[in-house]
């Protein structure tokens, strides 16, 4: 039996304490005060008659009675936004909005693409509008658990990370050496034999530390017997890193759909250097009881398509 004591603000705090890892970060997020999560969740947890959280130097860990209530808190919120959604909807003449993760990396390249095919397989009669999210991958994949995006297209995380999530293999991202056209490196003839001899001179952009990219990074610098860089500037944005490295010397290693549209019309160039090895999974993470809707099945069978014809052309990129 329900306990109707339980309220709105109960679910919403908890989840924002299980999504940030942190009571005063999700204090932050619902603009109240730390003592006002604490109380909140202590009348949650005096209410359930359970322990939901560890809270120690590492922050607030969901405890096993908290993992299980997470999922069902998060589908009964996830149910009210939807009702209140179809409200709107309803207003709108029933158009569907589809919420999509998608790392930033990977979006450059596929999402165009996929905004493109899915208007011209719609028609101009269609009712689906997508709303479209960027960020690193934990947070995509929080986002997902807590049903505020429908489908996160991005990396594979570690398995305590995919607990009741599913992920499909879409196509293999390899890293690439990315600079501007006449860079010295490609235009110098002693750098054409060995681009790599020459790297340590030039300001190099990395992904952030502590990204799974970001450790690919570090091991292809390792594997090729090279020291890390002297000069870093480390992001995970591409227009900064794409803007910078147009206007600049900088060498950029980044994972190939993020820099795939320059290269493909000539305003970034690739060094002739084999990236073997630092190939990377992008896949398609759904929740595992997920019921997708005819909308978001076509949406999935689009994203399937384009990375088929990814694969396909994976070979114009060796």
């Amino acid at each position: 039996m329900v306990d109707e004591r339980i309220k709105y603000r109960h679910l919403q705090c908890f989840l924002a304490v299980a999504q940030h890892g942190s009571l005063q970060k999700a204090a932050d997020v619902l603009a109240i005060t730390q003592p006002a999560v604490s109380k909140t969740l202590k009348e949650l947890e005096d209410l359930l008659t359970v322990r939901l959280f560890e809270r120690g130097r590492k922050g607030a860990v969901p405890t096993r009675e908290g993992e299980a209530f997470m999922r069902h808190a998060g589908a009964s919120v996830s149910a009210l936004r939807e009702a209140v959604a179809s409200v709107a909807q309803t207003r709108r003449q029933g158009s569907a909005v589809i919420a999509i993760g998608v790392l930033p990396t990977v979006a450059p390249w596929l999402m165009p693409l996929l905004l493109v095919r899915q208007e011209a397989q719609a028609g101009p009669e269609a009712q689906t509008s997508l709303r479209i999210q960027t960020g690193s991958n934990p947070e995509l994949l929080a986002s997902l658990r807590q049903r505020e995006l429908d489908l996160v297209i991005g990396r594979f995380a570690e398995p305590a990370h995919m607990l009741g999530l599913t992920f499909e293999h879409l196509y293999a991202d390899p890293l690439v050496l990315a600079v501007r056209p006449g860079h010295p490196l490609l235009a110098q003839a002693g750098y054409k034999a060995d681009a790599l001899a020459g790297l340590q001179g030039f300001t190099t952009i990395l992904p952030t530390q502590g990204t799974a990219i970001r450790h690919t990074a570090d091991g292809f610098f390792l594997t090729r017997g090279l020291p890390p860089p002297v000069r870093l500037v480390e992001t995970l944005s591409v227009s900064i890193a794409r803007g910078y490295t147009l206007q600049s010397d900088a060498v950029w290693l980044a994972p190939l759909g993020a820099v795939r549209p320059d290269l493909d019309k000539g305003t970034l160039a690739r060094l002739p250097v084999s990236m073997a090895g630092t190939e990377e999974l992008v896949g398609l993470t759904l929740r595992a009881d997920m019921a997708p809707t005819e909308a978001q099945h076509q949406l999935i069978a689009t994203i399937r398509v384009l990375a088929a014809e990814r694969r396909n052309e994976a070979s114009a990129f060796p």
